[in-house]
């Protein structure tokens, strides 16, 4: 789904200036493992059309695609019937700035193991928020750990 409802009042003023703010794309996704690549590829459509984004494509792409992942597996359990929401946003001089939001109970970011340290190695799991904190400019976890926000510059 897609709409242009108002996320203005949601942003933080410190990272993007409401009044200079234009929401581009909003997507909802049941949350089910098979409806995030279709929802990566919509956004990395709008994406790629953007000022400022060329040759950072491949590391939006992988954070959202990571992020979206996390959010319907962790968050909100891979429950068809709970909702994930995607926001796209840009600012000419900020970049592009991505929200993903899941309905779950959230967590806290600093108890997740690292991945580069002792047997986690070898895990063949746990990398994705390493690899968005990598690979993005700005990254937030919000509301007890169920909204992440990037930022690429």
């Amino acid at each position: 789904m897609i709409s242009s409802d108002a996320f203005e009042q949601s942003l933080p003023e410190k990272d993007f200036d409401p009044d200079h703010l234009t929401l581009i794309l909003r997507v909802t996704l049941a949350a089910d493992r098979k409806a995030v690549d279709p929802v990566v590829q919509q956004v990395m459509r709008v994406v790629r059309e953007m000022n400022g984004v060329d040759g950072k494509e491949d590391a939006i792409e992988l954070s959202l695609q990571e992020a979206l992942a996390n959010a319907v597996i962790h968050g909100a359990k891979e429950d068809p019937t709970q909702v994930v929401e995607c926001l796209v946003s840009s600012d000419a001089e900020r970049g592009i700035l991505i929200v993903v939001r899941d309905p779950g109970n959230g967590f806290t970011p600093e108890t997740i193991p690292g991945c580069t340290v002792g047997e986690n190695v070898y895990s063949n799991h746990g990398r994705g928020i390493f690899l968005i904190n990598q690979l993005m400019d700005k990254v937030e976890f919000r509301k007890n750990g169920t909204e992440i926000r990037m930022v690429k510059r």
